[in-house]
């Protein structure tokens, strides 16, 4: 049909006409009441945002001079942390001359990481970055 015929049908029946797929040979045009339209899709669309899953990224800080007790306290936030769903990123600082031994900050992120197993896995592995070690953990089982 051409368009102008396709403009009059829609002026008589007062509604609006629509290209739905300019890329096609020849266009694709619909007759429809715009406003109702773009309604319907905003409806649609706040549907989809209401049902999405929003993730949050928690962050835990150590230092490689922590205590048991603090250790502890610190794993059982991360493990509520997880628990509820939501993505933790797990720095240990170095202050002062402790930049010096990096390793010390390494292997308490690895015996988090251990205790933490049953819950929780390493999305990625502990990372230097400038004075900190950093790695992120989500929730659930890593499949093997």
């Amino acid at each position: 049909m051409q368009t102008h015929i396709a403009l009059n049908i829609a002026r008589d029946r007062g509604l609006d006409l629509v290209e739905i797929s300019p890329q096609a040979k020849p266009p694709v045009c619909k007759i429809i009441d715009y406003g109702k339209y773009k309604y319907e899709q905003s409806k649609r669309e706040a549907e989809a945002r209401k049902k999405q899953v929003k993730v949050a990224v928690k962050e835990v800080k150590l230092t490689i001079g922590i205590a048991d007790h603090d250790f502890n306290t610190k794993l059982k936030q991360i493990r509520t942390f997880l628990e509820r769903g939501d993505r933790v990123k797990v720095l240990v600082w170095f202050r002062g001359r402790e930049i010096a031994r990096p390793e010390l900050g390494k292997t308490l992120l690895i015996k988090l990481a251990a205790n933490i197993e049953d819950i929780g896995y390493l999305d990625q592995q502990p990372r230097l970055f400038g004075r900190a070690y950093s790695m992120f953990v989500i929730p659930g089982k890593k499949n093997k």
